[in-house]
């Protein structure tokens, strides 16, 4: 094979492919670079930014108020400053979209989490059927960042979707496409007031470890359901505590999703859930309210301690379930566990944390509970 044939054909994978960033290419000659079109480029706050519960906050996106800063533990407020569950949906017949954007940490990545889903961006475009698909990945380098997510896009308008980084902050991203292009806000998920799925839980709710951000199980079934949601994961610190129900209480939501036994030991579920959910209830009386047991620990079946958690923390859950009923409190739905990452121990990184197949398992479950009650509503 000569070398222009070999070029030619590895010219062709990369186009294919879409391997701009690992492929090697010769810098653009001054003809190009004039041809090449100038990109405009947008703040997503012009295009409005989903996934947050609340507008006074301290930066942008932030996922709890700015006066949470004194009433919650400091490891929920420095957790509430990472971007999970953020995210943008325009329009736009753009032949290629870039983004830029900014972290607030430097740290890019986890020993098990990619820097994909820790600090990266996730693109999504819809389906003419009106699914989502995914499209393209922002992959970060630095903590500011500039990249090409997509190019060669046919002619035509589209709606898109654009997750925001799981475990870092971010502190600005924009959108750039080429002059000329149209790119506008997308407008309802679906017809009729869609009030959002709000979950609140822990380290597996804000995405650990998802390889992307649109691979979190909440991000998956907003998609799955066009449904908008809140993403209220704080890792290691989903505890039920009674500021958070408080907080909680403020949002008007379509669905409180309590998903905080990972973190909580039994005599916490028996002291914090009835009272918590108290609290909700006495808000909104007519909101369902989804309690949900720990996932199974993948490794559970031969550890006696780990298993004897399971059933200390869920026994616990299940009498504050039957008390909260006994008490008169209506439209309480209750989820088990065992079903949530599948029983093959293929569905974590170490056992706990979900890999993206245990992210897609756990969001079939809550579909199966979410769908009849939002229809509902």
């Amino acid at each position: 094979m000569n070398r222009l044939s070999l070029t030619a054909k590895l010219t062709a994978w990369v186009v294919l492919f879409g391997v701009h960033e690992t492929a090697t290419a010769a810098a653009p000659t001054a003809q190009e670079a004039r041809q090449s079109p100038a990109l405009v480029w947008t703040d997503i706050r012009q295009l409005g930014v989903e996934g947050r519960g609340w507008t006074d906050t301290k930066d942008y996106y932030d996922r709890l108020p700015a006066k949470a800063e004194t009433t919650v533990r400091p490891p929920v407020w420095n957790l509430a400053r990472n971007s999970a569950g953020l995210l943008v949906r325009f329009r736009s017949d753009a032949s290629a979209i870039h983004a830029r954007w900014a972290l607030t940490s430097p740290n890019l990545a986890m020993p098990h989490m990619p820097a994909t889903g820790v600090s990266g961006l996730d693109l999504y475009v819809k389906m003419p059927g009106g699914s989502w698909h995914w499209l393209a990945v922002g992959q970060p380098k630095a903590q500011t960042n500039e990249v090409e997510l997509v190019s060669g896009l046919p002619e035509g308008e589209r709606e898109y979707l654009l997750y925001l980084p799981l475990y870092n902050g971010t502190r600005f991203v924009e959108l750039g496409v080429p002059a000329g292009s149209r790119l506008q806000p997308a407008g309802p998920w679906g017809p009729g007031r869609r009030k959002p799925i709000v979950f609140y839980g822990t380290s597996i709710l804000q995405g650990g470890c998802a390889s992307r951000p649109g691979m979190c199980h909440s991000a998956i079934v907003g998609r799955r359901l066009n449904w908008p949601t809140l993403n209220l994961g704080f890792s290691g610190n989903g505890k039920m505590e009674p500021e958070l129900a408080d907080l909680l209480a403020e949002l008007d939501p379509a669905v409180y999703v309590l998903d905080c036994l990972p973190n909580m030991l039994g005599r916490e579920v028996a002291e914090r859930v009835v009272p918590f959910v108290r609290r909700l209830r006495a808000a909104h009386p007519e909101t369902p309210i989804v309690l949900v047991e720990d996932r199974t620990y993948a490794n559970a079946f031969l550890l006696p301690e780990k298993q004897a958690r399971h059933d200390q923390s869920r026994r616990a859950l299940r009498e504050a379930w039957r008390q909260l009923r006994k008490e008169g409190v209506k439209h309480l739905y209750y989820m088990p566990g065992d079903s949530l990452i599948g029983g093959d121990g293929e569905g974590t990184v170490d056992g706990s944390h979900p890999t993206d197949l245990g992210f897609m398992r756990q969001a079939d479950a809550f579909i199966k509970t979410l769908r009849p009650l939002l229809k509902a509503k």
